[in-house]
């Protein structure tokens, strides 16, 4: 069995690789090749634009890949979603299509855009946007530096953000918010109801998500001395309970716990003030809930 598997190329590469790293799968792209090398035998990846991925996915050229939420729904994909994967070449998080103009435009609104211009990579996106608000407007698909067309080459654009940097540094402003979106981890419907090939991407679907968990968690161990254990563990916060293990000293235990990294940090100082002492704390790959 062979699983074809589509990587996203583009902004999102990098991010992607580091993930399957965390995940326990390595990852690597030989110089002008389409075809990673992945250190799965069962698996075979292709890299293509995020863009075309659910596409590829529907026809089933591709068994599964990993594409945003947003080109699923340009493309009208009929495909199987399963994993959400909140991650961005920047961190962790969502990215959002917006309706943006410039900051002087007296457009205030979707219902303002009658008989406008819009630009737009996401066409069929915007034009359902504008159908439901009942309203007419041109949409012209955009290359790329789709910020810079408004005032001169458009009215309006409709466009990606996850910070809204950007637009902001172009003198434009959000109207409103189309869709958010993130990464997916997506399957062919045929693929998804080979028993072999299901239990693979459901696989990796639990392993990408158990290191995006771990990617914002820590591991805290410690030693507690019996006496203070009920206390500590009241203020300790976890993913479920702390693990607590007899010591050789009678009067101590040993306690870990997996809980937020910026929890951590404000919360050290008060476990060694209630008698925790030899605490470390470690980064984690995976966290499976």
């Amino acid at each position: 069995m062979i699983l074809k598997l589509g990587i996203p190329k583009g902004s999102l590469l990098q991010a992607t690789v580091e993930l399957f790293r965390k995940a326990g799968y390595k990852i690597t792209i030989p110089d002008r090749s389409y075809y990673p090398n992945i250190d799965d035998p069962e698996i075979e990846c292709l890299l293509l634009r995020a863009q075309e991925i659910a596409r590829y996915v529907e026809e089933g050229l591709l068994d599964a890949g990993l594409t945003g939420y947003d080109w699923v729904i340009e493309n009208d994909a009929d495909v199987h979603e399963v994993s959400d994967l909140v991650y961005s070449k920047t961190g962790s998080g969502k990215a959002r299509w917006v309706l943006a103009v410039p900051n002087d435009s007296p457009i205030q609104s979707v219902k303002d855009l009658e008989g406008k211009r819009i630009a737009t990579e996401a066409m069929n996106l915007t034009n359902k946007y504008l159908a439901k608000h009942g309203v007419k407007a041109k949409v012209e698909f955009s290359w790329g530096a789709t910020e810079v067309k408004p005032p001169k080459l458009a009215d309006a654009i409709v466009d990606i953000t996850e910070t809204g940097s950007s637009l902001r540094a172009n003198n434009m402003r959000i109207v409103e918010t189309l869709l958010e979106t993130n990464t997916k981890l997506i399957a062919n419907h045929q693929a998804w109801e080979d028993p072999e090939k299901r239990a693979k991407i459901e696989q990796i679907g639990m392993l990408l998500i158990g290191a995006i968990v771990a990617e914002t968690n820590v591991g805290l161990m410690m030693n507690v001395p019996k006496a203070s254990l009920a206390e500590i563990a009241g203020i300790l916060p976890s993913l479920h309970t702390p693990t607590i293990s007899e010591m050789t000293d009678s009067k101590w235990v040993a306690v870990m716990v997996i809980l937020e990294e910026k929890v951590a940090r404000d919360l050290i100082p008060e476990l060694k003030r209630h008698g925790a002492s030899g605490i470390v704390e470690f980064p984690l790959n995976k966290v499976i809930p």
